[in-house]
């Protein structure tokens, strides 16, 4: 990939030379790349942190004693389980502004006066998939939040309680320390998929209108197949795993993850 940047490569994938930095001063000056990346940052943070929080919650949820606690956990790993793409498929079908379940629910219930069009409009297309993305990652979050969560011995919470700590202070002081080494994982593995997604994009908006909606990944796909810019496109391909180490590198310093090791 690194090396493919640094050649001029023509459209049927014949290497005419060296192209030097041309690929990536190229790619630095197309118009669309500083808003295509700051979408990408923004989209990843969006997703891990709603994600994040939600399978605090929902793993609480499938730690806790209650009739058919099984088929709960069974139920909450079905869209990890499904294909991303035909996930993808169903929620732009439910977004259908003629025959869409999201519009007639919303239209039962008086809520909007008309169809809308969600995936036509940028800002909305970005929340939808967005969603889409919380929902996809919501299983194996949550499971790996379950795991660390059965490792928390039982007696900590009943020298908690002997102590006199309230359900709020256990979760803080008790609870979520302890799940740091469970939360780490989660929340490095949510960013590198969330940055490399490509199908719900793709299925749902194909990163448009224009490149309104798109990410890094679908971006540099229309670089290379669109455009006919290889070369380019795996200018961008480095770009993006540089971006990736550099927000994975801040995660770990920011969570202080040496203290855990120790």
């Amino acid at each position: 990939m690194v090396r493919t940047s640094t050649l001029k490569i023509s459209s049927s994938g014949v290497t005419l030379g060296s192209a030097g930095g041309r690929n990536f001063s190229d790619l630095f000056d197309e118009e669309d790349f500083l808003p295509v990346v700051f979408r990408t940052l923004l989209w990843v943070t969006a997703v891990v942190v709603v994600t994040m929080v939600l399978s605090l919650a929902l793993g609480q949820l499938l730690n806790a004693r209650f009739a058919g606690r099984r088929i709960v956990r069974w139920a909450v790993i079905v869209p990890w389980a499904a294909s991303v793409l035909m996930t993808a498929l169903i929620w732009k079908w439910m977004l259908d502004n003629y025959s869409g379940l999201i519009n007639r629910v919303l239209l039962d219930l008086n809520v909007i006066d008309t169809p809308v069009n969600w995936l036509a409009h940028p800002h909305q297309a970005m929340i939808w998939m967005m969603w889409v993305a919380v929902f996809v990652s919501l299983p194996f979050t949550s499971f790996v939040i379950l795991a660390g969560l059965q490792t928390i011995p039982g007696d900590v919470y009943e020298a908690a309680r002997v102590d006199g700590a309230g359900p709020f202070r256990t979760y803080f002081q008790i609870t979520l320390p302890l799940l740091r080494p469970a939360i780490l994982i989660a929340a490095i593995i949510n960013v590198i998929n969330v940055f490399n997604s490509f199908p719900i994009i793709w299925a749902m908006t194909g990163g448009g209108p224009g490149h309104a909606t798109d990410t890094t990944t679908t971006y540099m796909y229309k670089i290379a197949f669109y455009d006919q810019h290889v070369g380019e496109s795996a200018a961008m391909a480095v770009v993006n795993f540089a971006l990736v180490l550099v927000l994975v590198l801040l995660y770990l310093r920011v969570t202080r993850w040496r203290e855990e090791v120790r």
